[in-house]
Parts: C-alpha cells; sequence; structure tokens
C-alpha cells in the first residue's frame, strides 16, 4: 500500500498520517515506515519528546524520503524560533497548533513572529479558548476531544459550534472514540475517557459522521497506531466521507 498513489474518491479533504509520540507510540519504527510505504507528507505529534528526541526525529527524518511535515503540534514551552523556523524550511511547515491552556494566552516566547500560522486546539479546560483564539490564527479542532466532550455532557462545548462559525479552522486532529469509558495509564487527572490516541477498531471512528460537515480541507490522524494502520483507518475515512 502506498500513500502517495492517487485517491480513489474525489474529495476536497486531506486526510494525513500521524507521527505521534506519545507513550504508546514507537516513533522511530513510524520513520521506517516512512520509505517502505513512499509516504511523501504527514502530520507531527513531537508534543511528548524533549528536545534531544526531537533532534534524534529531525535526523531521522532528513535521511527518509518524507518530503513535507503539513502540520506540527507544538511543544510551546521548549520550542525555540529557530525550531520552527527549520520546520518552515526543511520540511515546509506552515502550519502550527497550541493547546488553549491559560499560559498560552500570549504567544510562548520567542514564538510571537508565528502567530498568523498557529492554531489553537480544543483540548483540556476551554474556558478561555476564545480569547486564545482571538489571539491566534484561529482553531484546529480535534474531533475526538469534541466527541468526547458531548459524551461527557461537558459544558465547555456547550457553545463550540457556535465558536467554529465564528473562527478559521486551520487544520483538525482525529482519533478514536471508545463506546466506554476507560482510565489511560498517562492521565495525571485518573479520569475516565471516550477519545484515545490507539484505533483498536474503525467503528471508533464512526463518529464523524456527525461532523462532516465541520471537516476542514486539512486532516491528520492523532493516533499511535502504525503507518501500516493508520493507512487501512485512511481508507475508511475517505470511504465515510464520500459516502455521507
Amino acid at each position: 500500500m502506498n500513500n502517495s498513489r492517487p485517491t480513489p474518491y474525489s474529495s476536497r479533504h486531506t486526510i494525513l498520517l500521524g507521527l505521534t509520540t506519545t507513550p504508546g507510540s514507537n516513533w522511530r519504527e513510524k520513520v521506517k515506515e516512512i520509505d517502505e510505504f513512499g509516504i511523501k507528507e504527514v502530520a507531527l505529534f513531537p508534543t511528548y519528546l524533549e528536545v534531544n528526541e526531537r533532534q534524534e526525529l529531525y535526523g531521522l527524518l532528513e535521511e527518509s524520503g518524507l518530503r513535507r511535515i503539513v502540520f506540527t503540534h507544538l511543544r510551546a514551552e521548549d520550542m525555540s524560533t529557530d525550531e520552527v523556523l527549520y520546520l518552515q524550511n526543511r520540511f515546509g511547515c506552515e502550519l502550527f497548533n497550541i493547546h488553549s491552556h491559560k499560559n498560552e494566552i500570549a504567544p510562548p516566547t520567542g514564538l510571537d513572529q508565528f502567530r498568523d500560522k498557529i492554531y489553537v486546539e480544543n483540548a483540556g479546560k476551554l474556558d478561555r479558548l476564545e480569547e486564545v483564539a482571538e489571539r491566534y490564527a484561529g482553531l484546529c479542532i480535534d474531533f475526538a476531544h469534541w466527541e468526547a466532550g458531548l459524551l461527557q455532557s461537558d459544558s465547555n462545548y456547550d457553545n463550540f459550534s457556535h465558536l467554529i462559525k465564528k473562527y478559521k479552522t486551520g487544520f483538525a486532529h482525529i482519533s478514536a472514540v471508545l463506546k466506554k469509558p476507560i482510565y489511560v495509564d498517562w492521565d495525571i487527572e485518573h479520569k475516565l475517557h471516550y477519545d484515545l490516541h490507539t484505533l483498536n477498531n474503525f467503528s471508533e471512528l464512526d463518529y464523524l459522521k456527525k461532523y462532516t460537515t465541520y471537516l476542514p480541507e486539512i486532516l491528520g490522524l492523532e493516533l499511535e497506531n502504525s503507518f501500516k494502520e493508520q493507512l487501512k483507518a485512511k481508507e475508511y475515512i475517505e470511504k465515510m466521507i464520500v459516502e455521507r
């Protein structure tokens, strides 16, 4: 299976494989899969990597056949201007996202110049999401967070569809949503989660049928699964979109 082949359907959406770095993701093996499957562009999620690990990742990517990183989830607390410029110049990355945490009302130190390229994700508490979105380029929608919020009757999402109409959506994240919530090891809050970064069954993507009218042009799979498995998930979503 080759990610660079023409898609078998007509769609205005681009679905990217996600090079994730969360605890369950083997990012070094994913880099190896880039050449195995002829992958030319990805979405990058380096949010669990310290600076030295990110440098290792970039070195491995430079040795691969990857041509472009379409968007990057910034690790705003320790990513420098030089690192963002590197992603732009070496991999043509022009889209970035951060979380809507209270300490990110102002641009992270050194990243102010990229404000018009940074989109704010609906993650965690959303009480100041609109305030943050006002200061950046717009929204990065995480559809799994949105669906999980509704399933858990999270009042933060009562007005979310209104915000989407008000602000530009640059791109979106797609993860799995479970039928029954579970506890996950990495969550320091130790709460139940419907949304998960590991896809165990294609049916865990079916929630997207509710959101097809909100899908932006660029969608990235935020999944710990291998690229081989993500390619199958990509095809499943493509079919879902064209049949809506």
